[in-house]
């Protein structure tokens, strides 16, 4: 990165200069000035996104500088850094014994081989901004802002949300879905729970179970004639509406 604008702390450069330093001479065996530039600028994100998570922890930045120094600041990130770690681990390992890809290589990929990757070479102390992982399985929101363990943090949550609502259903039912969806359903990169969502909308709209065979043309005109009717969903408001239509349409 070529600036820091992106990390707002409530401490001057002048104060963290002093930890960047400390940091690069643990990073260099003690000898600060034979790192790179590049590396110099890695080990100020390192310190800056530390001191974020410390203030992130507690609320308005502004009041908390006045009980914290900068070192205080950093070290009270760096742990927070390091629990986030151990709280996602815990959830990603609580999910993988009933994890289901539904033959779908690419969320196969991502969390069977990507994940593992990320705990083995993220570096808390030199490197927490480094999310690692392109994260190719798209998932319902956007952590884009985020990154490092924040990022893998949120990442982890939502799949394991995804695992719980599809495995509700039967795995055949699924595969039967996603088969009728794209004749090359192992190799899209697709969001599963949407593809899901939009049969199981579809149906309820139809008036039909999710039992039945695939929608007829006559369901999906029985479908947009419900969607124009000006009591519906009078209780979820436009916002609803238009979320349905959207999905039922693409």
């Amino acid at each position: 990165m070529e600036n820091h604008a992106e990390y707002l702390t409530g401490y001057e450069m002048e104060e963290l200069v002093p930890i960047v330093g400390m940091l690069a001479g643990k990073y260099a065996g003690c000898d600060s000035t034979s790192i790179t530039y590049e590396q110099a600028e890695k080990l100020t994100e390192a310190v800056l996104y530390c001191i974020q998570e410390a203030e992130q922890m507690s609320g308005d930045y502004s009041v908390r500088t006045e009980k914290m120094s900068a070192l205080q600041a950093y070290e009270a990130g760096l742990e927070c850094i390091k629990s986030k770690v151990a709280d996602t681990l815990m959830v990603y390992n609580d999910m993988i014994p009933e994890f289901d890809a539904f033959e779908n290589r690419c969320l196969y990929d991502t969390v069977i081989k990507g994940i593992p990757e990320f705990f083995k070479w993220y570096d808390v102390r030199f490197e927490p901004q480094n999310t690692i992982l392109t994260l190719d399985y798209p998932v319902l929101m956007d952590f884009t802002r985020l990154c490092g363990i924040d990022r893998i943090g949120e990442y982890v949550r939502c799949l394991k949300l995804e695992q719980e609502f599809l495995t509700v259903f039967p795995g055949e039912w699924i595969l039967g879905v996603l088969r009728s969806y794209s004749t090359g359903y192992r190799d899209m990169i697709e969001n599963l729970c949407e593809i899901v969502l939009k049969e199981i909308l579809a149906h309820m709209l139809a008036e039909k179970p999710l039992t039945a065979a695939r929608l007829e043309p006559a369901d999906w005109r029985r479908i947009s004639k419900r969607l124009e009717r000006p009591d519906f969903p009078v209780a979820a408001g436009e916002e609803l509406k238009y979320r349905i239509r959207k999905l039922v349409s693409d």
